[in-house]
């Protein structure tokens, strides 16, 4: 019996979040970086996030890297719109507005498409941070 008492208090308080609460913050954090970090009030993280995703997606435009749309006729051209996509509204922005068509005879194509695909990736990550955070399980 004491040693159920003792557990209980060596556990540090986690502050676990309504579920309806980590979905928001989950799903504005797909929809553009760091924000969910922000709902959750880890506002150096949402900054790191926001910055790091977002110049990483323009780097990659800058290097005249390419937005690829929905095209799922093959495997890699799926995992290129997926992995794009993961920027949220960075890529369909980008995408609405013709930002980023890419220029294969350049040079920096393939490091602009990286940067790109990174910063999709990278932000998946951040929605998975987000959803550990909300509920309790992480810092």
């Amino acid at each position: 019996m004491e040693t159920d008492v003792v557990q209980q208090s060596a556990r540090p308080a986690e502050t676990e979040v309504s579920m309806s609460h980590t979905a928001s913050a989950c799903l504005a954090a797909a929809l553009v970086p760091g924000l969910g970090h922000a709902l959750l009030r880890r506002w150096d993280r949402a900054l790191v996030f926001f910055a790091a995703i977002t110049l990483m997606f323009f780097i990659g435009i800058g290097l005249k890297g390419r937005v690829f749309g929905p095209d799922f006729t093959d495997l890699f051209s799926a995992l290129k719109f997926i992995a794009d996509a993961g920027s949220g509204l960075l890529y369909w922005i980008a995408l609405l507005k013709g930002i980023g068509p890419g220029e294969p005879a350049v040079y920096t194509y393939d490091f602009g498409n990286v940067f790109i695909y990174a910063a999709g990736l990278l932000n998946m990550l951040v929605v998975v941070d987000t959803f550990d955070i909300a509920r309790g399980r992480k810092p």
